[in-house]
């Protein structure tokens, strides 16, 4: 099995680029690592969320685009790429967004189709649970999502206490 980015390659059309496979993948199997030669406190376009306040800059990984259904993990604790599916030689690669982030420097409108599609991908932090738990969410994501639960719950109690 090969661990690195070889298998991958970046496909350019109209200034819009996607990751492609470049050999297929069964559903399981870890496509390659992530990078985390360059970790920084504060996100950009070319950056994955891997904890808290900690985001890698992810290298050729930066193309890979989000879905709603998408056909890969990021694993941000093992910082690994997994296929959540099976994948063919020559699909483009995507994740869910939300899974990694939890507010996003620029959010845009989802165009992907999918039947689950949320519409505005902004982070994890704007969408319902019904959504979230359809998906794979990274540790950092499930611990903020609770202490908002837990914040939610604080608030509620402050009101009822006038």
């Amino acid at each position: 099995m090969t661990t690195t980015m070889e298998t991958l390659s970046i496909k350019t059309e109209n200034k819009f680029r996607t990751l492609i496979s470049k050999q297929t993948y069964l559903k399981g199997e870890m496509i390659c690592t992530m990078p985390s030669e360059n970790i920084m406190d504060k996100p950009n376009r070319y950056t994955v969320q891997i904890a808290r306040d900690r985001h890698t800059h992810v290298g050729k990984l930066a193309a890979l685009n989000h879905s709603c259904d998408p056909n890969v993990i990021l694993d941000t604790d093992k910082m690994l790429m997994i296929a959540r599916r099976d994948i063919e030689k020559g699909e483009e690669l995507s994740f869910f967004y939300p899974s990694t982030e939890w507010e996003m420097q620029a959010p845009f409108i989802c165009l992907c189709g999918a039947a689950n599609c949320i519409h505005v991908v902004a982070g994890a932090r704007f969408l319902p649970l019904s959504t979230l738990e359809n998906h794979y969410l990274n540790p950092h994501i499930r611990d903020l999502m609770i202490e908002l639960l837990k914040n939610t719950r604080l608030h509620l109690k402050k009101l009822q206490e006038g």
